[in-house]
């Protein structure tokens, strides 16, 4: 009797806990953005979801000596020049589409320039390949961004 309450029990744990365990990744949570060319960090970004869709915003910038610490965006042509990098929404829009989150934009705020965007999770869901484009997805550079701890953002 004692044996067949606890596989009961067991098995009751495991036909709720199952489909939270078998949930898929997702792209919410901090990332760390590699620059392409000097493979250094550039920047802690925050990933949020809201109405579906996927946000990002700077929540720290990798700086050297003798750079400005909390830089604004000169080069931006849009509501965003003059800002503060730090805290700066550079990713809009984008949602999921099959295995990857299509139809975003992406603000390179080192140049300005808006791109449109796509994104998918690799690697177990830490490493996500962020791609920024022209036109259609051939015309562009994809970068790999590695998860962080929540509290990476804490601490920015």
């Amino acid at each position: 009797m004692r044996r067949a309450i606890l596989s009961l029990a067991l098995s009751s744990a495991f036909l709720v806990a199952g489909p939270l365990l078998a949930q898929e990744a997702t792209p919410v949570g901090v990332w760390k953005s590699i620059d392409d060319s000097t493979g250094e960090p550039k920047a802690l970004i925050q990933i949020s979801e809201q109405d579906g869709q996927l946000q990002g915003r700077i929540v720290k910038l990798f700086r050297k000596p003798g750079e400005d610490p909390d830089p604004v965006c000169d080069e931006c042509t849009d509501q965003r020049k003059g800002q503060k990098i730090v805290g700066m929404t550079i990713l809009t829009g984008l949602q999921r589409e099959g295995e990857e989150w299509t139809g975003g934009m992406i603000l390179d705020p080192k140049n300005g320039k808006v791109y449109k965007a796509k994104a998918e999770l690799e690697e177990g869901g830490d490493v996500l390949k962020v791609r920024g484009y022209l036109g259609f997805s051939l015309l562009g550079r994809t970068q790999e961004w590695q998860r962080q701890p929540e509290s990476a953002a804490d601490g920015a």
